[in-house]
């Protein structure tokens, strides 16, 4: 069974920083590609950054230059650093695959709270 499991978030100042961490089991995580996803109240869900196998990352413009996505294969974990955080971060953030994604499956998430 496949579980992606995501801790890390907390309440931070505007300017601060968190690390997400995402553990992975059940799957192959060697080569799988691993997105950060983040959905606010009242608003769609956004992919914010995405690792493939070979560790070759993508940001979301909205977080580009302060987050930065990162993998331990050997620990089957992906992490997400979030520096210079904003009030518009605020989120619940999730891990996911693209193919669990299009099915609807979805961890608890961790929550980040961005104070102003």
């Amino acid at each position: 069974q496949v579980q992606l499991v995501e801790s890390g978030g907390g309440l931070v100042q505007a300017g601060g920083s968190l690390r997400l961490s995402c553990a992975a089991s059940g799957i192959n995580f060697s080569i799988i590609i691993v997105g950060w996803y983040r959905q606010a109240p009242g608003k769609q869900r956004e992919l914010v950054a995405v690792i493939t196998s070979g560790g070759t990352t993508n940001y979301a413009d909205s977080v580009k230059g302060r987050f930065t996505i990162s993998r331990d294969n050997a620990k089957k974990t992906v992490y997400l650093q979030m520096n210079s955080l904003k009030p518009e971060d605020t989120s619940l953030y999730h891990c996911n695959t693209g193919q669990r994604a299009q099915e609807g499956s979805w961890g608890q998430g961790t929550q980040v709270t961005v104070s102003s």
